[in-house]
């Protein structure tokens, strides 16, 4: 494991185009397909990774409390499954049964869309305005395994507050920090 914070993806950016598989179903699905008119909150997240698995409660708690206000989130898990196979697809499904979290969980098995979002850890969150510019990528709150701060979900649930409300979301935001995405050689 390596701490790793995010790159931090330049504001503005309109969100990369994808079409991955969701284990779940066994349909590749699209970002055009699941994005919101609203907001979409994109999280690249593993299976196995102790950032991931600290901020689960918190991550059900943000898709329960947003997606009746018009929020999508997507879920996407590019890490390499060769020399990681807790992350594998059908492990993903397993993750979603068992934190009872119902949304779209992909899987970038060619990296590219890992690549195309600058993505850099797990869990690494963007979330997109209703026209898919980057408003907000960075951190979900100060929680991390080990360190006593409570989940909260603060720096997420601000940007997202912001963006439903019309009110501007801070330029400044603290990067995401977790496990590198386990990269194919």
């Amino acid at each position: 494991m390596s701490l790793t914070p995010s790159n931090m993806l330049p504001l503005g950016t309109l969100a990369p185009s994808f079409e991955l598989l969701e284990p779940k179903s066994g349909v590749r699905r699209g970002l055009s397909q699941l994005a919101s008119d609203q907001a979409t909150v994109i999280i690249f997240m593993c299976n196995h990774c102790p950032y991931v698995i600290h901020i689960l409660p918190e991550l059900k708690k943000l898709i329960d409390d947003y997606t009746p206000k018009g929020v999508s989130f997507i879920g996407i898990n590019s890490n390499d499954i060769e020399h990681y196979p807790d992350d594998a697809p059908d492990k993903m499904i397993d993750l979603l049964r068992e934190w009872d979290i119902d949304f779209p969980y992909l899987y970038d098995e060619t990296q590219e869309v890992a690549r195309a979002y600058d993505a850099a850890c797990t869990p690494d969150f963007y979330v997109f305005d209703g026209g898919l510019k980057l408003v907000y990528r960075g951190r979900l709150d100060d929680a991390r395994p080990g360190n006593n701060a409570p989940l909260t979900g603060e720096d997420l649930r601000g940007a997202l507050d912001g963006l439903l409300s019309n009110r501007p979301i801070p330029e400044k935001q603290i990067p995401s920090m977790g496990c590198n995405i386990k990269w194919k050689k």
